[in-house]
């Protein structure tokens, strides 16, 4: 049986992060044709890439996972330092940088795992191919350039300040294929580094619903009210959740002014702005899978206000629940979604935030029909064997 390799920042059962989560589905449904062994760190947090996984080896759903230390945990404020320099110099206009900067800033981003980079030079030969998850950490820049004539990258790219930086105009024509999420994020990417020529496929991530979901379990242990909306991920800034609560609260007064009962808004996943419970906002931190699909099924509709999404996998978990979606109309991606599936709404402010909420509350049989539409895009654009399928060509390039 040929031998894959994933590489992968972290990985584990407990890691929370949609990039993270893809790359364990692929290797986990690789293992019917490949020999799956997954290259990645100790790390579980991706703000410290403190190690708190033990080095070494381990099977985890049939799959190797080999483990690296990392030489030093992200010290937050020097890293901020170091970010703010890189983003003054492109504000500057100057893009002439220094290689040593980069080296610094590459090494402060993390994680710094020079063994993991290392390993992957010494196993270069004994392995078809090594599968990258995630364009802008340490682990695909350092270990694409030591495999690159095997390497198979999954960007998860978007429009963001970190994609001009000069190094991945080296590094993307570098691999022997790209593996994308979504068209835009393919459209953007070979746009911006003329990598059209390049073997390349799209993929994402199929959806898979627990056989029971236990509803009446989820709400006895959560109290959660009979309508709310739902938001599904890491519940911090750079995922636009701050705006979020912002923007509901506004939109909660006004409709308190109009007589009419606030929307509560019940959030999955790691509380990272160390929101407080209250009557519109319930965050509920980090759960089981069940308790997410249990969540994501009885709200009226997910919102998703991330402006940086190659793929979203929430999005894909609400449709195929036949539940709509709102999201934020400045990422293309989830703009893609929406428009290709008739299956959700999007905004750029404020307003139109309140519009498209305005519609969803009040249109109860659209908003059923709109959930129809998503699960039948889901279904027939992101099915497990069809991705796979696309993936396994790619590596057998």
């Amino acid at each position: 049986m040929k031998k894959v390799a994933v590489v992968v920042q972290r990985y584990g059962l407990e890691v929370n992060g949609g990039a993270e989560l893809e790359a364990r589905l692929y290797a986990e449904r690789l293992t019917a044709h490949y020999d799956v062994t997954v290259f990645t760190t100790c790390a579980k947090d991706y703000q410290t890439w403190k190690n708190e996984y033990p080095a070494g080896k381990e099977t985890i759903n049939g799959v190797t996972v080999i483990r690296f230390p990392n030489d030093e945990e992200r010290d937050i404020e020097e890293f901020g330092r170091v970010n703010m320099k890189l983003r003054e110099t492109f504000d500057s206009g100057d893009g002439d940088f220094d290689p040593e900067f980069l080296d610094l800033w590459f090494r402060k981003q993390g994680p710094y795992c020079p063994r993991l980079i290392e390993a992957l030079r010494a196993e270069k030969d004994n392995y078809e191919a090594f599968v990258f998850m995630t364009y802008l950490y340490y682990t695909t820049v350092y270990g694409v350039p030591e495999v690159h004539e095997k390497a198979v990258l999954i960007p998860t790219a978007h429009d963001e300040i970190y994609l001009r930086i000069p190094t991945f105009q080296k590094i993307m024509p570098q691999v022997k294929a790209l593996f994308f999420n979504s068209a835009s994020e393919k459209r953007m990417v070979n746009d911006r580094f003329l990598t059209g020529e390049l073997p390349s496929a799209i993929g994402g991530c199929g959806v898979d619903i627990p056989e029971k979901i236990d509803v009446e379990g989820f709400r006895s242990r959560y109290q959660i009210p009979s309508e709310y909306i739902v938001y599904a991920g890491r519940v911090d800034v750079n995922k636009g959740c701050k705006k979020l609560v912002e923007y509901l609260q506004q939109y909660n007064a006004k409709r308190v002014q109009a007589k009419k009962k606030k929307v509560p808004l019940v959030l999955v996943g790691n509380n990272a702005l160390n929101l407080s419970t209250s009557d519109e906002i319930i965050p509920l931190g980090f759960v089981s899978e069940n308790d997410k699909f249990a969540a994501i099924s009885q709200a009226d509709f997910l919102v998703l206000p991330s402006m940086f999404e190659s793929l979203s996998i929430a999005v894909l978990e609400a449709f195929s629940l036949r539940k709509p979606v709102l999201v934020n109309g400045i990422c293309e991606t989830l703009k893609d979604h929406c428009l290709l599936s008739n299956g959700g709404l999007f905004y750029h402010d404020y307003d139109e935030f309140c519009s498209c909420m305005d519609y969803l509350m009040d249109h109860p049989k659209e908003r059923e029909e709109m959930g129809k539409n998503g699960e039948y895009y889901t279904y027939c654009h992101y099915n497990w064997d069809d991705i796979i399928a696309r993936l396994e060509r790619l590596i057998e390039i």
